[in-house]
């Protein structure tokens, strides 16, 4: 017989919670105190593992910090599944959009929160950046620049409107972007092989 899975410690039940209430609610609109009574724990417990609020946070934006799975899927694959993957996450019904983005509109003064902010953007900008070197994109930063503006697009028109069919029109933009970056992608020609002379 297998054993039962562990139940996770007080620490992580405490994070697990915040995160849940953080992203739902708001950072600003959950105290510690919502989060101890929702777990049944005081707020002296609470403050053993986690010394403040700004600390509660840190560890939150922490555990949304999560790099991207390697795959051996092909580079363009990668990138464009990116789009297929937020219209899921835009159909589900808690879906509250970029965390981090979400934090800083809440706390933008706050230095630390604004920069783990812009090291995740950063990070999901590399990874694509990465993946159209693979593809031998000559001008790669610029593009995964625009990449990464097609998804903080997508999910701000989504947020507006309540329509999941945004990340599909980004998907759509993303592979003209790549097309005219001499990319092929899916059956259809590259701006570059269009371009070459019929003989």
């Amino acid at each position: 017989m297998a054993p039962l899975p562990a139940k996770p410690d007080m620490k992580d039940r405490i994070l697990e919670t915040a995160d849940r209430l953080f992203y739902l609610q708001g950072i600003r609109a959950v105290g510690v105190d919502t989060i101890a009574a929702e777990i049944g724990i005081s707020k002296r417990t609470l403050y053993n593992h986690f010394p403040s609020k700004d600390a509660l946070i840190s560890a939150y934006l922490a555990r949304r910090f999560v790099a991207p799975r390697p795959s051996d899927k092909p580079p363009v694959e990668q990138i464009l599944s990116t789009f297929d993957s937020l219209e899921r996450r835009f159909s589900a019904r808690d879906f509250r959009g970029c965390p981090f983005v979400n934090a800083v509109a809440e706390l933008g003064e706050d230095r630390a929160v604004r920069k783990v902010a812009i090291a995740f953007k950063e990070s999901r900008r590399l990874w694509f950046r990465d993946l159209l070197v693979q593809l031998g994109v000559t001008e790669a930063e610029a593009l995964a620049t625009q990449l990464a503006l097609l998804v903080d697009g997508s999910i701000a028109q989504d947020l507006v409107r309540d329509d999941p069919s945004m990340a599909r029109a980004a998907k759509e933009a993303a592979t003209v972007l790549l097309r005219n970056a001499g990319v092929k992608v899916g059956g259809g020609p590259s701006k570059k092989q269009r371009s070459k002379p019929a003989i």
